[in-house]
């Protein structure tokens, strides 16, 4: 069924497939293989071992690359540009709002932006501004802007020492 095929070819389309499997299938495991099959297939290319050490070479560049690059990572690992862009409500921390619905019982709805959240804190009436201060998931925790503010200007002065 193979037979014309020569093994270095092969060992690149098994490299080329795991590759392209790796832009459709979650998480970052298959470009590890896929770069152990091309490797195979340069050194089957190179030194035309038999089928069997084939393998066990393509096993072993497997092994040495997947932990390897595990150990680099986990030695320096990768940190993101904007380590808040899915997380919604901890981007909204310090922006003002206003109450929409009556807080009762600690909790109430505010209006920031064009959109309205279920947010907790204390009790307050519509149409009260409200600074966010942090966030429980979806729901947003606020506080009265005007306490925050007379809370802040309490503070002594640094830049006067």
């Amino acid at each position: 069924m193979l037979d014309g095929i020569e093994p270095h070819w092969l060992w690149v389309v098994i490299g080329l497939v795991l590759a392209a499997l790796e832009m459709v299938v979650p998480g970052v495991y298959l470009i590890w293989l896929a770069l152990a099959a091309l490797l195979t297939g340069a050194m089957t290319f190179v030194f035309d071992p038999g089928v069997p050490l084939q393998i066990v070479n393509f096993v072993f560049l497997a092994l040495i690359i997947v932990f390897s690059v595990r150990r680099m990572l986990r030695d320096t690992p990768l940190f993101s540009a904007d380590p808040l862009m899915n997380k919604r409500g901890a981007r909204l921390v310090g922006e003002t709002a206003v109450v929409v619905q009556d807080f009762a019982g600690g909790s109430g709805r505010v209006r920031l932006g064009d959109s309205e959240w279920l947010a907790k804190g204390a009790d307050m009436k519509t149409g009260e501004r409200v600074r966010v201060t942090g966030s429980e998931g979806s729901i947003l925790l606020v506080a009265p802007a005007d306490a925050l503010e007379a809370r802040t200007s309490a503070l002594p002065d640094e830049t006067a020492v």
